[in-house]
């Protein structure tokens, strides 16, 4: 991977005179192609790329076309597991992953505030181009503005993917069943409790870190054990709880899950509890919710524990016909109570 820091660039003046993003470098003239040649350039350069059209040019694909864009104003920047570049990959990966759709391409759009240093921008740059080549995407495309100081908070991107569905492949939020399994393939929670603590200052006896990842390679793993997979879903803002009440509605089912069969770490337990909130509702950027037809379940989770993602995959409720379009979680001590989808975010900007 290159140094993309500005003392390693080879570029002439006037571009090494610079240490922060001004205006210019989103005005269209040689700062932003210098921007463009000695940063982005080097990071993401690939056969699509190198001509710098105004569109990349790329082969023809076999199967449908699964498209999905997204924007990413996390808040810091840099967070413990993760940064707003990485971020940016890993989520588009996985909203083209939980649709069935073997991911291939990403653009990349930034919005940049002026006085952003370059040595931030180049760390940004740096790890999202080495997520991309670990989810095995490729960045194709791009662009670049700059905001006047004081109306961009750093740095924004938004991120477009495409991906191609398999023949034999339909996996969707409307066609859960009564009967099916619910399974998380992980401990939630973790990405929203990483950012809250950083941005707020607050300090743990453990450090909890984004579980960002991508979670393409298995999404592949889990469909070519069971094909028969119903849905999948990421839960990203509003966590699990808005996942599992999206599912329920599009659906037009009911959904029951123990609760305390929903994998949370003890740290992140721990902060949810000094903090007032619920780990249901607190965002992941690298876990999965699946429906799955129950004689399929089993299968399904010795799949995804093998896997490094998937190594705390948990069945964590059922699908039924009683109380359509509500999920009911069974709490620790017996009871029961509906878990509401969240009328907003408990903790913004944390995507």
């Amino acid at each position: 991977m290159p140094d993309l820091t500005p003392d390693a660039w080879t570029c002439p003046l006037p571009l090494r005179d610079y240490p922060h993003v001004v205006l210019g470098h989103g005005g269209g003239g040689r700062l932003s192609a210098d921007l463009v040649e000695h940063l982005f350039l080097p990071a993401f350069r690939n056969a699509a790329l190198a001509p710098l059209g105004d569109a990349a040019v790329l082969p023809p694909a076999s199967g449908r076309l699964a498209f999905t864009t997204d924007s990413y104003v996390v808040r810091p920047l840099f967070f413990p597991g993760g940064c707003v570049g990485d971020l940016a990959v890993n989520g588009t990966v996985n909203d083209l992953a939980v649709s069935g759709a073997t991911p291939l391409y990403l653009s990349a759009g930034f919005i940049l505030e002026e006085g952003l240093p370059f040595a931030d921008l180049g760390r940004i740059v740096t790890r999202m181009a080495a997520a991309a080549r670990g989810a095995g995407v490729t960045v194709v495309c791009g662009d670049t503005k700059v905001v006047d100081r004081g109306h961009g908070d750093g740095c924004y991107i938004t991120t477009a993917g495409v991906g191609v569905v398999p023949d034999g492949v339909n996996v969707g939020v409307h066609r859960a069943q009564p009967g099916d399994a619910v399974v998380v393939s992980g401990a939630v929670g973790n990405h929203g409790m990483a950012v809250l603590s950083v941005r707020a200052g607050l300090e743990f006896e453990t450090q909890i870190a984004s579980d960002s990842a991508p979670l393409s390679g298995l999404v592949a793993a889990m469909l070519a054990a069971c094909p028969d997979l119903r849905a999948m879903r990421d839960p990203t803002r509003g966590g699990l709880a808005a996942t599992l009440n999206e599912i329920a509605t599009r659906s037009g089912v009911g959904i029951e899950i123990d609760e305390t069969a929903v994998p949370v770490d003890d740290e992140v337990r721990a902060a949810c509890d000094l903090l007032g909130l619920d780990p249901l509702l607190v965002a992941n950027e690298g876990k999965l919710v699946a429906v799955v037809p129950p004689d399929s379940a089993n299968r399904l989770l010795t799949v995804m524990r093998r896997h490094p993602l998937g190594t705390r995959a948990a069945v964590i409720g059922t699908i039924t016909d009683q109380h359509p379009k509500v999920v009911v979680a069974r709490t620790a001590v017996g009871g029961r109570r509906v878990v509401p989808i969240p009328l907003g975010e408990q903790l913004p900007r944390i995507c």
